[in-house]
């Protein structure tokens, strides 16, 4: 069945933004010799079969999650244990990514039904190589500053007046005028390791963060059996959110907008 639009902002929220970032996040072609040995994920050149990450989002006071997510870029796999706190207690749900389905459960119901919805997975293979070593030229239209702490480089880039829409924007009357600043750390070698993305407007405040914890630790992730499964309905959805509204969150009307563009 089609994925719900508030699924939808979950999933994009937790895994699909998290990638985009993490695979459109560029990275520096500079080596830092006296940091080598201490640089904890350097890849040598080779793209990572593996990857764990922590992945924040909040927006203003009204919102907030994390997740661990762990990726299998062989396997073309992405599981995400997600976190977020509701009025008196912390929701937790479990997110698997795999064969073009979702499935989601809440993480205390250990040997209840996933829940399955269509939603296409991405080119995973294509994103672990453009965390091991991608250009940083590519990213254009921003303010940028450049600073290094050992083995570590920080690419600060910063930007006005860019379209912001939220996630399920249908159309241009739910877009407005914002700023973004977006800061990339890579190691040694030029591996991805760390990437904030905030955005500010009238509406308020959203910050993504991913951090790299690791890469090519092993990553098994099992996908539910047939009979472990059932449809995605709107009640179980509810059930799942627990009411909490995903549909505030704004994101640049286009990725591909933030380059290429002057800074206004």
């Amino acid at each position: 069945m089609a994925v719900p639009q508030r699924l939808k902002a979950l999933a994009l929220a937790i895994v699909a933004l998290a990638l985009t970032v993490t695979g459109v996040v560029i990275a520096a072609t500079d080596s830092n010799p006296a940091g080598v040995l201490k640089d904890p994920l350097t890849l040598n050149g080779y793209p990572p079969k593996s990857a764990d990450l922590a992945v924040t989002l909040t927006s203003g006071a009204s919102f907030g999650l994390s997740a661990n997510v762990q990726v299998n870029f062989t396997a073309g796999r992405v599981a995400a244990d997600v976190s977020f706190p509701l009025v008196v207690t912390t929701a937790e749900i479990d997110l698997r990514l795999a064969k073009n389905h979702l499935y989601a459960r809440p993480a205390n119901e250990s040997s209840g039904p996933w829940l399955i919805s269509a939603l296409k997975t991405p080119a995973l293979f294509g994103v672990s190589l453009e965390m091991t070593k991608p250009d940083v030229n590519l990213i254009t239209g921003f303010h940028k500053r450049v600073t290094k702490s050992g083995y570590s480089t920080t690419y600060t880039f910063t930007r006005r007046h860019v379209v912001l829409s939220k996630l399920f924007a249908s159309t241009s009357s739910t877009s407005t005028l914002g700023s973004v600043r977006w800061s990339i750390t890579v190691g040694s070698q030029g591996e991805l390791t760390q990437s904030t993305l905030r955005e500010k407007s009238r509406r308020g405040v959203m910050i993504l963060s991913v951090t790299v914890l690791s890469y090519n630790h092993p990553a098994s992730i099992a996908v539910p059996a047939p009979s472990d499964t059932q449809p995605l309905s709107s009640k179980l959805l509810e059930q799942l959110l627990k009411g909490e509204d995903f549909t505030n969150l704004l994101i640049p009307k286009s990725l591909t907008s933030l380059s290429g563009t002057s800074v206004s």
